[in-house]
């Protein structure tokens, strides 16, 4: 019995020191210590000194284990993992890592998390959102974009140039804006609640385009010609990269440039000949100056030793003979420029290649590095911003409409979807404002923008469609009164553009974040193929036995925490948050955990398995989301009131987690799923989703006046005026509380219980029972005003919806 318990008591200690990611050397030492306890006290044997010095020696002896241990192990992963190609290194070597790292490594530190600067704009930037934001969207009619003139209004775009839209990343001293990632999610996020058209035709100029490109590989000449002219609006970018045959795949463009001597304002000089035909290009149809992505050849060898340079990127002046632009795409009805461009030997100058000749070849890692940036603002900032109205607009709807003699917001059966729509506002806004966070502090988080990318417009789309059942004919009817219908059909759009959903969450977040984000992963890659044997070594050494020791630990971590469903783990608050921080812990050493194991069991082959991939991503990114909206709370003070709209999206965020951490461990290889479902799971799934209860809380918030409803939309356009639907409900709605509590009175006096409808009918009928003032009669009179204009659907004349008569109109007012 003595043996057994100090067995176990050895164990107890080695699993301590595996827990606590004690070095190798340190956890010698202390079992050593610990054996000689046992000697001490008769316990341990000579032979269990001879194996334990067997196995620590060799490891502890730095000469030995390289020599006998880390070469035959460098070997077999040379034979296992196949040398990346230098798309895939440029693709992996661009970025930066940051929060999702320590998600990734199976320990997070909360307090470095909440140490983050929180997200704020300047006095600019909070001026120009109150300022000339608010101006434009009150100019914006979206009818009349979507419906009439198929494109924002002359005037709208005039606005937008003059006033510095297309120049916030652009530097000061260009005479842009400058301003911050941060201040650059608000804007869009304001604009993007009214319409998509007026969000994109800003966003992309400020996200992957000429600007960024120019900015930071540009040549001075380049720079000082394009960015000023950029700046005031007197050039319109646009960037083409995606072909017919090259979609995601984008490194596969077959469009191609030839180094060659050609004729050039008189002269001969060197230049290319460029053909390209690009698709679904945004502005396309207005620019002035194409960023045109190629691969360029010089097969005569005119710049150097290599035929085949690579993808290169190229700033093409639009009005050159040649360039074919101006015909549009139909993306959805939704009516942004979008379009093809095509050219067919189009030569000139080496000059025009962005960074000038010596950047030919350089234009993946270009891409990669400014699309990490963007994709991480844009789209994601779109999807918010549009979630943020419809989670506002969605609660005073359901609270003016009524059915059953019951405003509809109050049946159970609303109240569900009504949840998913507030309790994912809340967490895009917060997802927004850590990437932008980052983004702002220097960084240029690929593994996060694709995170956000995907999940950020994949819950958009599913909280539009939750908008549309609630609100039936009013979504379903598209006109002047109608928030919604444009947003529904133009949401597959955010999904299928900057790297398609399928591919984002099947490839990329994992594919990109299981190298970046690990600790030794791409050490090790990188070290097996130094070119320098002896430091290769060396530093697959350290790497491997460090890999080794992090698995152990995440072993230990995912057993000692599923034991004890993570109670005893740090969590930096003691509130009603601090299950959720213990709950992260352990998905997070469970990632780092089957991450090894997929590695180890898969090798070079997890690349191809892309639904063990993207179940692993789901949990980084689940534990990403998490962390955001958890920050958002701290940020804000903490604001009890929120709690509802923080805890359900925390638990819809680690119950999906469990889904998709459910479905690896079933389809885990080599049958090993049952055996680590016994590690992770020992007494079954721990989490349930949002209970309905908590359901009832967020539809609630989302259908009160108070500062978490406040919150939730904070930023957005409310103004009441005659193109904002959504700002005349919203004072309809505030109308319509304010007219309970006189209709009650009303009801009171005639001595029965009156239908809460026809409101003037009421305001007359109580104001003959002598018990309105003149100033409440006016106040429901309004009200039903509101009330009808909110509740009913547009109707038109059908000629109206001819397209020919419509395109008639439209060139009429165009003219």
């Amino acid at each position: 019995m003595t043996s057994l318990l100090w067995i176990l008591a050895f164990l107890f200690v080695l699993g301590a020191l595996a827990y606590l990611r004690v070095s190798l050397l340190t956890s010698s030492i202390i079992a050593a210590v610990v054996m000689a306890i046992g000697t001490a006290t008769e316990v341990v044997s000579p032979l269990s000194w001879i194996i334990f010095l067997i196995v620590a020696l060799p490891l502890n002896v730095s000469a030995f284990r390289k020599n006998f241990l880390t070469k035959p192990i460098l070997k077999i992963y040379r034979g296992i993992m196949p040398e990346m190609s230098s798309t895939e290194k440029e693709a992996i070597e661009a970025g930066t890592t940051w929060w999702e790292a320590d998600l990734f490594a199976g320990n997070p530190d909360w307090k470095k998390l909440h140490n983050y600067p929180v997200a704020r704009m300047s006095a600019d930037e909070q001026a120009f959102l109150d300022g000339p934001v608010e101006e434009v969207c009150k100019m914006l009619n979206q009818h009349q974009v979507s419906h009439q003139l198929g494109d924002l209004p002359p005037e709208i775009w005039q606005y937008l140039k003059d006033n510095g839209f297309f120049a916030m990343i652009i530097k000061k001293k260009y005479g842009g804006l400058e301003y911050s990632a941060y201040a650059q999610s608000r804007v869009l996020q304001k604009l993007a609640g009214l319409s998509s058209e007026l969000a994109s035709t800003v966003g992309v100029p400020n996200s992957l385009g000429p600007g960024e490109l120019l900015q930071h590989y540009g040549t001075t000449e380049q720079q000082d010609h394009y960015l000023p002219r950029l700046a005031q609006g007197l050039e319109v970018p646009c960037f083409a990269l995606t072909s017919p045959e090259a979609g995601s795949d984008a490194g596969s463009i077959p469009d191609f440039g030839i180094v060659c001597k050609g004729q050039w304002e008189g002269e001969e000089i060197l230049g290319m000949k460029l053909t390209w035909n690009k698709r679904y290009i945004t502005l396309a149809p207005v620019a002035t100056v194409l960023g045109l992505a190629f691969k360029l050849r010089d097969p005569d060898q005119l710049l150097g030793d290599k035929a085949e340079l690579g993808i290169t990127c190229a700033l093409i002046p639009t009005d050159m003979e040649g360039v074919e632009t101006g015909r549009r795409h139909f993306p959805l009805n939704c009516m942004f420029q979008n379009g093809p461009t095509r050219g067919n030997e189009v030569f000139v100058p080496l000059s025009f290649i962005i960074g000038g000749p010596e950047m030919a070849g350089q234009g993946w890692r270009m891409l990669v590095e400014c699309l990490s940036v963007g994709r991480g603002i844009t789209l994601p900032s779109n999807s918010a911003g549009g979630i943020k109205i419809a989670a506002v607009a969605t609660g005073a709807y359901a609270r003016i409409r009524r059915q059953f003699k019951l405003p509809i917001g109050k049946l159970e059966g609303i109240e569900e979807p009504m949840a998913r729509i507030g309790g994912n506002a809340y967490l895009m806004d917060a997802v927004t404002s850590l990437t932008t966070t980052g983004i702002d502090l220097g960084e240029k988080p690929s593994v996060i923008s694709a995170i956000v990318k995907f999940h950020l417009t994949d819950r958009m789309q599913k909280c539009v469609i939750d908008a549309m059942d609630i609100h039936g004919g009013k979504g379903v009817c598209l006109g002047p009164n109608n928030y919604l219908g444009r947003g529904y059909q133009a949401a597959p759009i955010a999904i299928t553009v900057e790297g398609a959903n399928i591919l984002t969450r099947s490839m990329i977040i994992y594919g990109q974040g299981a190298i970046r984000c690990h600790p030794y992963v791409i050490t090790e890659m990188e070290s097996a193929f130094d070119t320098d044997a002896n430091r290769g070594l060396d530093t697959f050494d350290a790497a491997i036995f460090g890999h080794i020791g992090f698995a152990i630990s995440n072993l230990v971590r995912s057993f000692w925490l599923g034991v004890t469903s993570s109670r005893f783990s740090n969590a930096p608050y003691s509130d009603k948050t601090k299950r959720y921080y213990q709950q992260m812990n352990r998905f997070s050493a469970n990632l780092a955990l089957l991450s090894d194991m997929a590695m180890a069991t898969l090798g070079g082959e997890l690349k191809r398995k892309e639904r063990i991939s993207a179940r692993l991503g789901d949990l980084l990114s689940q534990l990403y989301l998490t962390s955001a909206t958890l920050k958002r709370y701290q940020d804000e003070g903490r604001q009890t009131e929120d709690l509802p709209l923080v805890q359900w999206a925390v638990e819809d965020s680690l119950y999906k987690l469990q889904d998709s951490l459910d479905d690896l461990l079933n389809n885990f290889p080599m049958g090993l799923g049952f055996v680590l479902r016994g590690i992770i799971f020992p007494f079954g799934r721990p989490l349930k989703r949002p209970s309905d209860v908590l359901d009832h809380k967020v539809a609630t918030i989302m259908q009160t006046p108070c500062a978490s409803r406040d919150r939730l939309g904070k930023g957005q356009f409310w103004t009441p005026c005659e193109n904002n639907p959504v700002g005349v409900q919203e004072q309809t709605f505030k109308d319509i509380l304010a007219c309970e509590p006189l209709h009650a009175k009303v009801s009171k006096a005639a001595g029965k219980r009156i239908p809460f409808m026809w409101l003037d009918k009421i305001a007359a009928q109580g104001k003959a029972l002598g018990v309105l003032t003149d100033e409440e009669v006016a106040l429901l009179e309004r009200a039903e005003i509101g009330r009808m204009k909110s509740i009913n659907v547009d109707d038109f004349d059908p000629d109206e919806l001819k397209a020919m008569a419509i395109g008639k109109q439209s060139h009429e007012q165009a003219a």
